[in-house]
């Protein structure tokens, strides 16, 4: 494991693993990216004890595999709440207000971009365009796209999310 990065402690099922690995991608280094993605569909982050696995699994060099991964905003090696909000601060969400609900979100989970709350209910993520510019501004939740947003409306859209 990286000893730059503190992670909490997180029970790794090695079935899981091997069934990512092996059943769903045949153990082919060639598709570390997608193993990756399923590693972290289960745990919600990588887990460094998984990437080490992983890299004495399909044989790859541990630096490699740390290197894909930070390389790729979409994955994290840290632990990251139930709910993933990703706040767009592109030009058009900008423009129509996207940093007024930065600071609602921000004031109301009592978080900063990047960080997850205690419960591990949300974690926060600011992303530079999500694709839904006429809707500015956008935030997305999992995999739920919420257009228009006031800062009224934070609370209760949160509200939905256990």
């Amino acid at each position: 494991m990286n000893p730059s990065i503190k992670e909490e402690s997180c029970d790794i099922d090695y079935r899981d693993l091997d069934r990512i690995i092996e059943e769903d991608y045949n153990n082919d280094k060639e598709n570390l990216i997608m193993i990756l993605q399923g590693i972290q569909k289960v745990y919600n982050y990588l887990p460094g004890a998984a990437i080490s696995y992983l890299a004495v699994k399909i044989g790859i060099p541990l630096s490699h595999i740390y290197g894909v991964a930070t390389f790729y905003s979409t994955f994290s090696l840290k632990p990251r709440g139930r709910n993933i909000i990703s706040i767009c601060l592109g030009t058009a969400c900008h423009v129509r207000g996207g940093e007024r609900i930065r600071e609602s979100l921000t004031n109301t989970l009592n978080i900063t971009d990047g960080q997850t709350t205690e419960d591990k209910r949300f974690t926060l993520e600011s992303v530079r365009c999500i694709g839904c510019c006429s809707l500015g501004p956008v935030i997305k939740i999992n995999e739920d796209m919420h257009g228009r947003i006031t800062p009224d409306k934070v609370n209760p859209i949160l509200s939905h999310y256990e």
